[in-house]
């Protein structure tokens, strides 16, 4: 899209080449040790206070330390955060956590929930404790456990089950736990909330040898992945009975993200080929209709014209999702971009308007999401670069300065002014501290938690397991194997060549609706006209970079991939829906 003109050349020239640059100092090793034990007592300084001030309700309110209800009144922080405890090697608070739940907890209850909600921090919470206290191997089983965390998994998804009895196999938005869906329950939903079922399921139908979970979720993609647009696009809501669209805007943030995350990790997972094909087509007209390098646009799902210049904090996942694909280049100069924002005001805003480079009206919020978090950790695993450890450096201050409260963190309600909100969301100590925790623990070398310990592993790894592990972790080099192979775009171009890493392997022959009888279901309201070839000369995209000018450090950061050209400011900042994390 190099001819959309987000902002004025004058601008762009500024925003390229700042008047003013800093060099940063780089994290020191002993910084790093620092650092990790920084997060650890930010996890505890959280997780302590809901403990104290709001367990067993649903979350914190880290303010006036109160607690309340959020999704279904069942300790919902506390679930959520069993494998962050696992992780942190808290072996007493583990244990004690999981036998309090397998106690306490039930889902028989009069509660409405919703689907996608429920199912990433409740049954995702469930089963990966489970697997955890369950398996000598991670240094955490529990001698006395006895199933009773699947056994409570197995139960709620089998709540959920209801939803998905729709003519198209999308699932309801929500459901009541004890009565199922309500006759009033609306039929419209969201791409991401039916799309982002299938890891959790697929877990428990293997965990529980039942099909039924795993069958249901993948149903639900196939619906929507067969109401595509004729460019591969998807749209952000659509009508679970009749399969049309009710919102048509394409984009990778708010309401379709982890459509495209659950693709890519499904197929990780489970070697299931038809996730890697669905994958390649919908990344493959993402990168073509909505990247406008280094940032991402929404468009309408079937001409491909720009409806929305915005970038949403939760495209922020997006470069971690290019680093699984092996797509490094643009997730190196978009990360860069969304990094950009975050320096300006110390959060990321909700909504952020490339055309007037400002916080999108009604979208200044920073409900402590770990999207960009997320994305950070990955590009140093995949680069050990060092300026992904400064970037984390620069978010935990931010944090510990603008977020910190005196029983948790905050949601930040205006990123412009830094003004506070009484509430704290169960993913700040799921994910968000999390994935800041392994950044650190993943650059101390030797002294690496998660690699070395505490987790005593007795069984040794396979001759490919080390090999892939000593390609991985080899200095400051984009780890070998699987980043630099980049799977084909273009399924018509498979080769029956083997590849190694975490792409297990590309997939020779047919197009994926040749090969599962998926076809497009035509929408009948709106007539398409196939512009893709001049729609093609419209998306070519730009490979210069452009960052958002920050005039309280004077940042400056190249994107072209070069480490040589990286340049930024050690200054630190001073100090919606959520639900889409």
């Amino acid at each position: 899209m190099k001819d959309l003109n987000l902002v004025p050349t004058f601008l762009w020239f500024l925003l390229l080449f700042p008047l003013h640059k800093a060099v940063a100092n780089g994290v020191t090793p002993e910084e790093t040790k620092q650092l990790r034990d920084e997060v650890r007592e930010m996890f505890y300084h959280a997780f302590d206070g809901y403990m104290e001030h709001a367990f067993p309700l649903d979350e914190l309110r880290p303010l006036s330390c109160e607690g309340e209800d959020t999704l279904g009144g069942y300790a919902l922080t506390l679930i959520d955060s069993l494998d962050t405890l696992a992780l942190l090697g808290d072996r007493e608070r583990f244990t004690a956590s999981v036998e309090w739940i397998g106690k306490n907890l039930q889902f028989d209850i009069n509660k409405t929930v919703s689907i996608f909600e429920t199912t990433i921090r409740v049954l995702g919470g469930l089963l990966s404790a489970h697997l955890i206290a369950s398996d000598y191997a991670t240094g955490m089983r529990i001698p006395s456990y006895d199933n009773e965390l699947l056994d409570l998994a197995e139960d709620l998804a089998r709540r959920l089950l209801p939803a998905f009895d729709t003519p198209t196999g999308i699932p309801f938005g929500s459901v009541n736990l004890k009565y199922g869906v309500d006759e009033h329950e609306s039929k419209i939903t969201s791409t991401a909330g039916g799309g982002t079922l299938t890891l959790e399921f697929g877990v428990l139908s293997r965990l529980t040898n039942d099909p039924i979970f795993e069958q249901v979720t993948k149903n639900a993609v196939r619906g929507l992945w067969a109401r595509r647009s004729k460019l591969h696009l998807v749209g952000a809501h659509i009508n679970v009975f009749t399969g049309e669209w009710t919102q048509k805007d394409a984009g990778i943030g708010t309401s379709i993200d982890s459509f495209y995350e659950y693709l890519l990790k499904a197929y990780l997972l489970f070697g299931d080929e038809e996730y890697l094909f669905i994958f390649q087509e919908a990344y493959s007209a993402a990168m073509h209709y909505l990247y406008n390098d280094p940032w991402y646009v929404e468009v309408n799902m079937d001409s491909a014209a720009i409806v929305w210049p915005l970038f949403n904090s939760l495209q922020a996942f997006w470069p971690g999702l290019q680093v699984l694909a092996g797509d490094i280049d643009p997730a190196i100069r978009t990360h860069t971009a969304f990094f950009s924002v975050w320096k300006r005001y110390g959060f990321t805003p909700e909504g952020f308007n490339l055309a007037t480079l400002s916080v999108q009206h009604g979208q200044k919020s920073y409900p402590l999401r770990p999207e960009l978090i997320e994305s950070t950790y990955w590009l140093y695993k995949a680069t050990r670069n060092p300026r992904y450890l400064d970037a984390g450096r620069d978010i935990v201050a931010s944090l510990q300065y603008g977020a910190r409260c005196p029983c948790g963190y905050c949601h930040i309600s205006d990123v412009e002014f830094h003004k506070r909100e009484d509430h704290m969301e169960s993913f700040f100590l799921a994910e968000t501290v999390k994935y800041l925790w392994l950044l650190f623990d993943l650059a101390v070398g030797p002294d690496n938690l998660v690699e070395n310990g505490p987790y005593n592993l007795k069984e040794e790894p396979n001759a490919s397991d080390k090999s892939a592990d000593s390609q991985e972790t080899n200095g400051s080099r984009v780890s070998e194997g699987w980043v630099r192979t980049r799977f084909p775009l273009d399924s018509s171009s498979f080769k029956a060549s083997p590849v190694s890493g975490l792409i297990k392997g590309l997939c020779p022959g047919l197009t994926h609706e040749q090969k599962y009888g998926i076809s497009y279901l035509a929408s009948v309201d709106t007539p398409h006209e196939d512009n893709s070839a001049k729609q093609k000369d419209t998306v070519v995209q730009s490979q210069a970079i452009v960052v958002v000018s920050d005039q309280i450090s004077n940042q400056s950061l190249s994107g072209d991939g070069n480490d040589n050209n990286v340049k930024e400011s050690t200054e630190r900042e001073p100090e919606s829906d959520p639900s889409q994390s």
